[in-house]
């Protein structure tokens, strides 16, 4: 298996992998804009390929202060095989490289099988009230 940064060839697979994952996710995270606009800021974009097969693919963010970890995404054929764990770990270790010391991330709170595996791997639940606000153009029916 090859952990590496993003390459434009990879868009269609990512995007498909996004959706199968992440079926129900609200209309701001469609994965093709999602995408366009974080490559507009930065390359933290990181994939995983088997067999010349894309599968797993990871979103990070940096902002100086700390890093976030989004999308992390496991083909279902592939999970239980340790690709989530190692496309984790490559992330933390691109984000320590530039200088970050702390990595948060957000799951939903019913997901107990994610929460599990992000347990299994050292993250641990801070309490917190994540909150948030759309400032878009058009936010008209977004939750």
């Amino acid at each position: 298996m090859n952990i590496r940064k993003y390459r434009e060839n990879d868009r269609a697979s990512l995007i498909a992998l996004w959706k199968e994952v992440f079926p129900d996710d609200p209309p701001h995270n469609e994965p093709d804009s999602v995408l366009d606009a974080k490559i507009m800021i930065d390359d933290l974009i990181f994939v995983a390929e088997d067999d010349n097969e894309l599968v797993a693919g990871c979103m990070a963010g940096y902002d100086g202060h700390r890093g976030w970890l989004y999308a992390v995404a496991v083909s279902p054929a592939r999970r239980r095989e340790g690709i989530g764990k190692a496309i984790v770990d490559n992330v933390l270790h691109a984000l320590s490289e530039i200088g970050c010391i702390k990595v948060n991330l957000q799951i939903r709170s019913t997901n107990a099988q994610v929460a599990a595996f992000y347990r299994s791997i050292g993250f641990r639940v801070e309490e917190r009230l994540s909150m948030g606000k759309f400032i878009g153009k058009d936010t008209s029916g977004l939750k």
